[in-house]
């Protein structure tokens, strides 16, 4: 099963480790320090030019990748459950 996280992305529900709301998890020091490292080493996507509202942590190949995405982190959730993803929403509004 896929889900659309945004734009032309899709990505393997079995992939997604967390569905993350950006505006409240970046209110947090050590999640700003993990999400610059994390682009600094080239692991953040985005993937629209919108406003991302949201982080989607996966893994593929035993590497790790984040997109960003305009969509909410609770309207992604609902997306997974409703295709039978079963992925939880950590530290949404």
């Amino acid at each position: 099963m896929f889900l659309h996280i945004g734009g032309e992305y899709v990505i393997p529900v079995k992939n997604i480790i967390a569905i993350m709301d950006l505006e409240t998890t970046s209110l947090s020091k050590d999640t700003k320090e993990f999400l610059k490292v994390a682009e600094e080493e080239g692991f953040v996507k985005g993937v629209t030019d919108d406003i991302p509202k949201s982080y989607i942590i996966t893994e593929f190949n035993k590497r790790s990748e984040i997109y960003l995405s305009s969509i909410s982190s609770s309207t992604l959730q609902k997306r997974a459950n409703s295709i039978g993803g079963g992925v939880k929403n950590y530290l949404d509004k």
